[in-house]
């Protein structure tokens, strides 16, 4: 997958650096970066309605929707697929990795009490 969202994010930015163009890209990325960050969150809930709806196959298609529409909102702020990854390795590294980081800055003593647990969760569905 993260090759597929690599070469996306480069003809993205291919679009974007030939500067115009007639393709959805180019007006996506002509439109701005409200107009980008809406369309994520209008993929986001159709995502989420589909879910709740059971309809696994729309389920799949909006999160291809989503995907796109979030490389092109990345590409107009500067964010590479790179950096995404960096950050998902960092978080891992110090939670585990299907733990989301917490809002607030946690200290690193709180860190290693939360890796605890989720060592705790492994060893006991062993």
């Amino acid at each position: 997958m993260t090759d597929s969202l690599n070469r996306l994010h480069e003809a993205v930015l291919a679009i974007r650096i030939a500067g115009s163009g007639r393709s959805r890209t180019a007006k996506l990325l002509q439109a701005g970066r409200a107009k980008m960050a809406k369309k994520v969150a209008e993929e986001a809930a159709e995502v989420v309605i589909d879910a709740i709806g059971g309809q696994r196959d729309a389920v799949v298609r909006e999160s291809a929707d989503l995907l796109y529409n979030l490389v092109v909102l990345w590409v107009s702020i500067g964010v590479r697929p790179q950096d995404v990854w960096s950050e998902m390795g960092r978080r891992e590294r110090l939670l585990g990795l299907a733990e989301k980081m917490p809002k607030t800055r946690v200290p690193s003593s709180e860190r290693r009490k939360v890796i605890s647990l989720q060592k705790r969760r492994i060893s006991k569905s062993r």
